[in-house]
């Protein structure tokens, strides 16, 4: 009886040692981007993005272009879950960048991890 009482305390103790579910998404990462050049100096962006999203509390929110010295150039903002369409590709069209900047970083945003996942590098066209 002694021992059944132990491994219930230990199998409950490692039940809550375990981390959260929306936890197991882990981070969002850029897959893909593919840029089409616009006007003299907008461009659009085609970007997939990967993440495990789990619902309205873990999901990949958003992704941004980003240029030397960390400079956002563009915010695409994702607002619901993808949860059965994965990985996911969204645009964004418009964006100025200056004509000395010749790439880019994409980089993709969850709501729990913030930024951090896989960035891709896109040189323009």
């Amino acid at each position: 009886m002694m021992l059944r009482h132990v491994i219930a305390v230990v199998l409950g103790a490692a039940v809550l040692l375990l981390p959260a579910p929306s936890l197991w998404a882990g981070e969002a990462d850029v897959i893909e981007v593919r840029v089409r050049k616009g006007t003299s100096d907008s461009y659009t962006f085609h970007v997939t993005v990967q993440h495990k999203d789990t619902g309205w509390d873990h999901y990949a929110d958003k992704w941004e272009i980003v240029g030397p010295g960390g400079v956002v150039l563009g915010t695409r903002v994702l607002m619901h879950p993808h949860v059965e369409e994965q990985p996911f590709a969204r645009s964004l069209s418009g964006v100025k960048i200056p004509t000395n900047i010749k790439s880019v970083t994409v980089r993709a945003h969850d709501k729990v991890h913030g930024w951090g996942g896989k960035t891709k590098t896109a040189h323009l066209p």
